[in-house]
C-alpha cells in the first residue's frame, strides 16, 4: 500500500478508548486503534495524535462548576488518555513521545513545535494532551492548532460515527450522508462534526479534515492510502 499522505495528525476522542464501558480506559480497545498507527509509521508516515478527554470528563458538560477549573479538569483527562495510547503504541514496539501544553515534566515533555517535529523526522509518534493549553477551546481546535503548527498534511478524525450527515443518523434513519463538504457548509448548516473554531481555523489555513468511524480501527490505515472512507472537508 502506497500512503496518500506524508504527515497524519490522527485526533481521538476519548470515547473511542472506552471500549463498550462507555467510560474510563479499556486497553485492548486502545491497542486495537494502535495497531494500523503502527502499520502506517512501517509505511513511513509521519503520525502525530491528539486525544480527548470525554470518557473521563467534559468542562462544557460540568454544570455550574467553574468553566476555567472545569476546562483545566478535561485538559488532565486528556493526559491520562495521552499516557495510555502512549503504553499501547509502546507495546507494538514504536518509539512514542507525550507533550503537554501544560508543563508536568515529571510525566510528559512540554510541548515545543521544533521538538515536536524532530521527533516525528525521526519516525517517533508524537501523542499531544492537554488541548490548546487554555479554557474554552475544544480538543478539536487543540488538533487544528496542532496540524498547522507541524504542517501535517491532513487531520484525521476518528469518531463513532461513519462521516458527516445532514441530521442525526441515531435518530433519523433517513439522514444523508456527505462524501465532501467545504469549511463553508459546516460552518453555515452548523453541522457539527467540529466546534465552529475549529472549522474556521482549518478553512483559514487550508488543512483538510477526513472524518470517519474508529469502530472499525483499519480504517485509519485505508484513510491514509486514500480509500474512500467517511468524508472529507476541504
Amino acid at each position: 500500500m502506497v500512503a496518500k499522505y506524508k504527515r497524519v495528525l490522527l485526533k481521538l476522542s476519548g470515547e473511542s478508548l472506552a471500549g463498550k464501558a462507555g467510560h474510563g480506559i479499556d486497553f485492548d480497545t486502545v491497542l486495537n486503534i494502535c495497531k494500523p498507527v503502527k502499520e502506517l509509521v512501517d509505511m513511513g508516515v509521519e503520525v502525530a495524535i491528539v486525544v480527548g478527554g470525554g470518557n473521563f470528563w467534559r468542562g462544557r458538560s460540568s454544570g455550574s462548576m467553574d468553566r476555567t477549573r472545569a476546562d483545566h479538569m478535561g485538559m488532565l483527562a486528556t493526559v491520562i488518555n495521552a499516557l495510555g495510547v502512549a503504553d499501547g503504541l509502546e507495546q507494538l514496539g514504536l518509539d512514542v513521545r507525550v507533550q503537554t501544553a501544560i508543563a508536568m515534566q515529571e510525566v510528559a515533555e512540554p510541548y515545543i513545535r521544533n521538538r515536536a517535529v524532530r521527533h516525528l523526522e525521526k519516525g517517533r509518534v508524537v501523542v499531544f494532551g492537554c488541548g490548546t493549553g487554555n479554557p474554552f477551546f475544544s480538543t478539536d481546535t487543540g488538533a487544528a492548532l496542532r496540524a498547522a503548527e507541524i504542517e501535517a498534511d491532513v487531520i484525521l478524525k476518528a469518531t463513532m460515527v461513519d462521516g458527516v450527515y445532514d441530521s442525526d443518523p441515531k435518530q433519523n434513519p433517513e439522514a444523508k450522508k456527505y462524501d465532501t463538504l467545504s469549511y463553508m457548509d459546516v460552518l453555515s448548516k452548523n453541522l457539527g462534526v467540529m466546534d465552529m473554531t475549529a472549522a474556521s481555523f482549518c478553512r483559514d489555513r487550508h488543512i483538510p479534515f477526513l472524518v470517519f468511524s474508529i469502530e472499525d480501527p483499519q480504517n485509519i490505515v485505508r484513510a491514509v492510502t486514500g480509500e474512500k472512507v467517511g468524508t472529507l472537508v476541504q
